[in-house]
């Protein structure tokens, strides 16, 4: 879904530590919403957007602190954003703007960083899966319940193998550190 608009902001820059930061989020959120049916809306001429925040821990501890109450650092944060008349999540309909606003993730860098480096990953795949996860909160999927984890769990991995990375779920050995991805505490 090349045509989805992925704004990116970095807000710290221990980002320039990877490369290619930016080409990763703009391919994994890009595929999640192709995923979820975003081709749909752009092929009904509405134009995607997401926002995504490359930030540091204490950012990410303060939004965490404010918006959810938990005063702790996590690896990604997902704000979506209602569609007109709608609730966060929703896909704009026929009938809406062209230009629609589905959320912001901020993401932050430490975090992601110990956690690849006690799975043994690079951070460009963890960036990818927590890219993929935020985005699909930001289209309504959430993992509150086990029924909705395993949905989620089974999309994210369908989604992250379609862009060549490994399964953060998987026996792979990195399965259970990364199984800690969006508990968002």
């Amino acid at each position: 879904m090349s045509d989805m608009e992925v704004d990116i902001s970095i807000q710290a820059g221990a980002w320039d530590r990877i490369g290619n930061a930016e080409a990763v989020v703009r391919e994994a959120a890009r595929a999640a919403a192709a995923a979820v049916g975003g081709e749909q809306a752009v092929a009904a001429g509405r134009q995607l957007e997401v926002s995504v925040t490359l930030g540091d821990d204490p950012l990410v501890r303060e939004l965490n602190r404010s918006y959810r109450g938990f005063d702790k650092a996590t690896n990604v944060l997902s704000f979506p954003q209602p569609a007109p008349g709608g609730t966060g999540g929703d896909m704009p309909a026929a009938d809406r703007a062209p230009a629609h606003l589905i959320g912001d993730i901020v993401l932050a860098y430490e975090t992601i960083e110990r956690e690849s480096g006690a799975a043994g990953l690079a951070v460009a795949q963890h960036l990818a899966h927590l890219v993929v996860h935020g985005m699909l909160h930001l289209f309504g999927y959430d993992h509150e319940e086990d029924g909705q984890a395993a949905d989620m769990e089974a999309m994210e991995t369908r989604i992250l193998a379609g862009i060549g990375v490994p399964d953060p779920y998987g026996s792979g050995g990195a399965g259970n550190t990364l199984a800690t991805a969006g508990q968002d505490r």
